[in-house]
């Protein structure tokens, strides 16, 4: 491996759109290439890791960003025409199309849906979970549909006859082939921005599930998991989530 431009796995986890727990995965299968620096110091080069990894499917699909010179707002995309198998998305003023979810995205969204729905039945009884697709407006340019939204009982004025109308608790969004780098990285600046105290990134590819949460300004990991562990958080105590059960066809 070339030994200029070197780059961390965080570094290489953002570029590629993975989490870390996936980049450390393809460390230890020597799936990439890397060298190490020494005891779990590893560094990367991104240009031959995009080599190693061409037509594995790693790389996702980009969703149609229509731009110009127009700032779309949330009345403009009252306005859009729906279209089959098809969904829209404004991050602040860029109007996002993306095909519709799979199956597999749609059980691991009831799957996690049903144990986070059990868990706050017995600790937030006035709290409320959201599926997609329900509107969430964050400001006049932003519009998304989280696959799964928290809004807690002390919340509830957030929640409009048509739309959430703030920012939920919690936010969840499940990585499809076309979301990943747009859920990593535009998504999650828009959520900081807009204060939501946790933001899950779930990827049932790679079956992982990072828990972010924020401190000093920025989001960082508060709870994360792969494969077939069971994940608890330090916000949500009581909570188990067994990884196996949102991986199961």
């Amino acid at each position: 491996m070339k030994t200029t431009n070197l780059i961390t796995a965080q570094a290489l986890a953002d570029a590629l759109g993975l989490s870390v727990e996936t980049i450390w995965r393809y460390t230890r299968n020597n799936k990439i290439p890397y060298i190490t620096l020494g005891e779990r110091q590893y560094r990367y080069n991104l240009q031959e890791v995009l080599a190693a990894l061409a037509g594995t499917g790693v790389r996702e699909r980009t969703p149609e960003y229509i731009s110009g010179a127009k700032r779309f707002t949330y009345q403009d995309y009252l306005k859009l025409s729906e279209e089959p198998g098809c969904r829209y998305e404004i991050l602040a003023g860029e109007l996002t199309k993306e095909p519709s979810p799979f199956t597999l995205h749609q059980r691991v969204s009831r799957e996690l849906g049903y144990i986070l729905l059990v868990y706050l039945r017995r600790t937030d009884p006035l709290g409320e979970i959201f599926n997609a697709p329900l509107d969430l407006t964050l400001n006049e340019f932003t519009v998304v549909q989280p696959d799964i939204m928290y809004i807690s009982g002390e919340q509830k004025d957030i929640i409009k006859e048509t739309r959430i109308d703030g920012a939920p608790l919690l936010v969840v969004e499940i990585i499809s082939e076309t979301s990943r780098r747009k859920d990593r990285l535009r998504k999650r600046r828009v959520y900081q921005e807009a204060g939501i105290q946790h933001y899950w990134l779930v990827d049932p590819y790679e079956k992982t599930i990072e828990c972010l949460a924020p401190h000093d300004g920025e989001y960082i990991l508060a709870a994360s998991g792969m494969d077939e562990e069971t994940v608890t958080h330090p916000d949500f105590p009581g909570l188990s989530i067994p990884l196996s059960e949102l991986w199961r066809d």
